[in-house]
């Protein structure tokens, strides 16, 4: 069953998008397009959220007429310390989203203003705990930039563009994190389907829909209703790790949110996904690098996870065995080899195990090659059967994800297993068309968390195997090795048929005697 509040919400944030993108169109390159948006979006969100912050104390303390946005400057300043303290950041009245775009249309400078103002926001963390959460954020935004104009009328004109459209964007009533939809990250993926293949660069930012999102929390979310820490090693611009503060709520997610990730632009966006969401800068530690080759040292501290969720690139490569160093590594040498150079998802599977809690759960998107193919996936594969840490795994729907019709699956991993075999669903037909691509609904998630949980034999959809039957199949883990296909064949009744058929010759027979009956009458008068 669709849900019409969520689809209304995000019809509405489409025609925005979609409205600025008619008003700068010819003028600014699609991708950056993107940034421009996300950037612009995150510059009203902080402001709106200081503002509302401080109006709320000053309210409830009696001040009832108290608006931050209309005091001066230089009153404002002695909040500095303690709002720095507490949100991690401070901007000044002036500064705010809604003061500048009051006087924007006839501000010639406003590409110099705004270039100071993300700076000094940026400047307000310096030296503080917040500081790596901030460093950096309005990097893609380039305010100055001649993509925008020449000079500072066309950046003027199209800066001013952008803010009335970020301004008249409608993001739930009660803001950002209590919008039924995911708004930053919905106008991300929108974005990406608008600019990605025309711009050339989808590959390696496959943005995770939100349902699929949804699965693997509550996958590795395992029942419980609280966890210690959530973790994504390849965490793109953070919806996956996001989804646990929809589903348990920021507080139940007791020590916080963990990411890395390789691509600097996606990195800043992540960090800035974290604030929209309302996400506090102490709670969320979110680095930019490459996971394999070099785990942050943050992260490398706070491990195990109880909680771990990604959606890692697909096949991509990395250095493998050409780096001495990495057989030894203590989330590698266990399977006593490294995955091929030239694919890294089992990479990715073996950093993950090596990090997760004694009671947690990964919950991974996977290339379906690396189920079956042979050499070192297939020697880790064994590994990981022998030693019992595969959950499950279950097949999804081909085209889920935007920029390829791949039919992935999920490997689910746990360390605490209570039986020593491998659950195996087939989710394939678990999915409506819309349009080009499939989707899953509610009734689709609900099914499929059902048939995962209740860990039982379903013909056609789920199978439960003992690992000692995977073993005989050379540690194959594809789910149509295990999970027969109903077959939608139509049965024939092949006495039936052949009566039908001789049925048709004698009628045909018959009437071929009449037509040649009729034509000797007719020649017969002639």
């Amino acid at each position: 069953m669709v849900d019409t509040r969520k689809e209304q919400e995000r019809a509405e944030l489409h025609r925005a998008i979609w409205n600025i993108a008619n008003d700068l169109r010819g003028s600014v390159d699609g991708w950056d397009f993107k940034q421009y948006v996300l950037g612009m979006l995150f510059y009203r969100y902080i402001s709106e959220n200081l503002s509302n912050y401080i109006n709320q104390i000053e309210r409830a303390g009696g001040a009832h007429a108290f608006d931050y946005a209309q005091i001066a400057d230089s009153v404002a300043e002695s909040a500095r310390d303690e709002m720095v303290s507490t949100k991690g950041f401070f901007i000044l009245p002036s500064q705010l989203f809604q003061n500048v775009l009051a006087t924007a249309p006839k501000d010639d400078d406003l590409n110099v203003r705004l270039d100071r103002i993300f700076k000094s926001i940026e400047q307000s963390a310096l030296g503080e705990g917040s500081e790596a959460s901030f460093k950096g954020l309005f990097a893609d935004m380039d305010v100055n930039s001649a993509k925008l104009g020449n000079d500072h009328a066309p950046r003027k004109e199209r800066l001013v563009k952008l803010m009335n459209g970020v301004a008249n964007m409608k993001l739930g009533q009660h803001g950002y994190q209590h919008n039924s939809i995911d708004a930053f990250g919905d106008a991300y993926e929108y974005l990406m389907g608008m600019y990605a293949s025309s711009a050339g660069k989808s590959g390696g930012e496959y943005y995770t829909p939100q349902e699929v999102s949804e699965l693997l929390a509550h996958l590795a979310i395992d029942g419980k209703k609280q966890v210690n820490k959530v973790y994504d090693p390849a965490c793109g611009s953070g919806s996956l790790l996001l989804k646990f503060a929809k589903i348990l709520g920021t507080e139940n997610v007791r020590q916080g949110f963990f990411g890395q990730e390789i691509n600097l632009t996606t990195y800043n966006l992540c960090r800035i996904n974290m604030f929209l969401h309302d996400i506090p800068y102490n709670q969320f530690s979110i680095t930019h690098g490459d996971t394999l080759i070099t785990p942050a040292d943050v992260h490398l501290e706070a491990e195990p996870f109880e909680a771990i969720v990604s959606n890692p690139p697909y096949s991509i490569k990395w250095v493998g065995d050409a780096n001495p160093v990495l057989i030894n590594d203590a989330r590698f040498s266990p399977a006593g080899v490294l995955a091929p150079k030239s694919k890294a998802d089992m990479a990715f599977i073996m950093h993950a195990l090596s990090w997760l809690a004694p009671s947690g759960t990964a919950a991974i998107v996977c290339f379906p090659g690396i189920f079956y193919r042979s050499g070192a996936e297939q020697k880790i594969r064994q590994y990981l059967v022998d030693n019992n840490f595969v959950d499950g795994v279950i097949q999804l729907p081909d085209s889920l994800f935007f920029g390829t019709s791949i039919a992935t699956c999920i490997m689910v991993l746990k360390r605490g297993k209570h039986d020593n075999a491998t659950l195996f669903v087939d989710a394939s037909d678990e999915f409506i068309k819309v349009t080009n691509s499939n989707k899953l609904t509610d009734a689709n998630l609900a099914t499929i968390l059902t048939t995962y949980t209740t860990r039982a034999d379903v013909p056609h959809l789920a199978r439960l195997v003992p690992n000692a039957e995977i073993a005989q199949h050379s540690y194959n883990l594809s789910v149509s090795t295990y999970v027969e296909q109903a077959d939608t064949r139509q049965q024939v009744d092949i006495t039936a048929l052949n009566a039908e058929i001789e049925r048709i010759v004698n009628r045909s027979n018959d009437l071929r005697t009449a037509i040649d009956a009729i034509i000797m009458e007719i020649e017969a008068d002639e």
